[in-house]
């Protein structure tokens, strides 16, 4: 057993996840008019035919036969039309004269055959729709792989997911998990797949193809929930690249002890920005850029090219924070740090654009100055 300590916002939000709903796929697409709207439509049609033959029959009430006697009244038309359009055909009101018949060869069986096909076509529509989303399903499954996987499309769900695309990520590469129905229809409307249901649960994690993902993002409302859907996923994935963010700090040695490979506090995170702000706006507004992407400033990591192998990290061009070099992060003031190997990865802070933030005419860093040396 393990106790997470919940703040007062996640106990709130206790609640609305216990409700288990019912996994499915929902496939993003693009609707074109409401379903009811449809319904409407047709359903005003159909009257419009039912209209249009009682006139017909009106005009030639003459050439029209009652087998209870008298002549053809509005009620009269309005049932012959009805029977007639529904194919009943009761009998009790006949035409009898050539026009009357005419007329029923020409216009009121066409009208008849536009009638059944309205009200056939809905239901030809509904099986055709789902016939067209179960092979839409299938192939969706059937071509997912290396897919990211995004469990909470709250804030911080979306914000990493901005993240991401803004980097080239494709919407069809990512499925998000939720238990709200309302977050998937939201997620399906901005082109993402998503998935309704407890993600703390494997058949659902499944539904999402999450043995299958190079990279899942866990960003739930509560922390316990957050472990149990990290241990969820790494049962199912064991090489997948986990990333978890929980509210409180001490919450984060659980995640990852779960299994998760890097652990955001969202709580001390937004602490520290704010007190960063405080003593100094601009530090704090360049901190913002760095984690907004693509607004200013953006840290990317990429491989060390052939060129590079054997510089110091201050010959770079580029602007290098740290350098990633097997499993181990070595600041770029590390002595260990240089020279830079083949099979190294450095992370470093570019412009918005991927222009370097070094080594490029106006781009403010003195050549050959190193990080941290900012011209004014």
């Amino acid at each position: 057993m393990f106790h997470v300590k919940l703040s007062g916002q996640d106990a709130i939000a206790r609640r609305a996840e216990e409700q288990l709903v019912t996994s499915r796929v929902r496939l993003p697409r693009r609707i074109v008019e409401r379903p009811l709207r449809q319904v409407g439509k047709r359903l005003a049609l159909a009257l419009l035919v039912l209209a249009l033959t009682v006139v017909v029959v009106l005009l030639d009430r003459r050439g029209y036969k009652d087998g209870a006697g008298g002549e053809l009244g509005l009620v009269d038309a309005i049932y012959y039309a009805t029977v007639t359009l529904s194919t009943t055909g009761y009998g009790d009101i006949v035409p009898y004269t050539t026009s009357a018949r005419l007329t029923n060869v020409l216009v009121v069986t066409p009208l008849r055959v536009l009638f059944l096909i309205i009200l056939v076509g809905t239901t030809l529509e509904v099986l055709t729709e789902r016939t067209r989303e179960e092979w839409r399903l299938n192939r969706w499954r059937s071509s997912l792989r290396d897919h990211t996987v995004v469990v909470g499309f709250g804030t911080k769900g979306r914000s990493a997911l901005q993240t991401l695309s803004a980097t080239g990520l494709s919407k069809e590469r990512v499925v998000v998990v939720d238990p709200s129905s309302k977050v998937i229809e939201t997620a399906n409307a901005e082109g993402f797949t998503g998935v309704v249901g407890d993600a703390t649960r494997s058949e659902v994690l499944l539904r999402a193809e999450v043995q299958r993902a190079r990279q899942i993002i866990i960003a739930t409302q509560r922390d316990d929930t957050a472990v149990l859907v990290t241990l969820t996923a790494r049962q199912l994935n064991k090489g997948a690249k986990i990333v978890a963010a929980v509210r409180e700090e001490e919450n984060a040695p659980l995640l990852r002890q779960s299994g998760a490979d890097a652990v955001i506090t969202s709580a001390s995170a937004a602490g520290r920005l704010l007190g960063l702000s405080v003593l100094s706006p601009s530090a704090g507004t360049v901190m913002e850029e760095l984690i907004q992407q693509g607004t200013g400033l953006d840290i990317v990591e990429r491989p060390v090219t052939k060129a590079e192998a054997g510089q110091n990290v201050r010959e770079l061009n580029d602007l290098v924070v740290s350098v990633l070099r097997g499993h181990r992060l070595i600041g770029y003031d590390d002595p260990e740090a240089s020279p830079l190997q083949l099979t190294d990865r450095v992370i470093t802070i570019v412009r918005g654009k991927g222009v370097p933030l070094a080594g490029r005419p106006g781009n403010g860093v003195l050549p050959g100055s190193g990080p941290g040396v900012v011209q004014e």
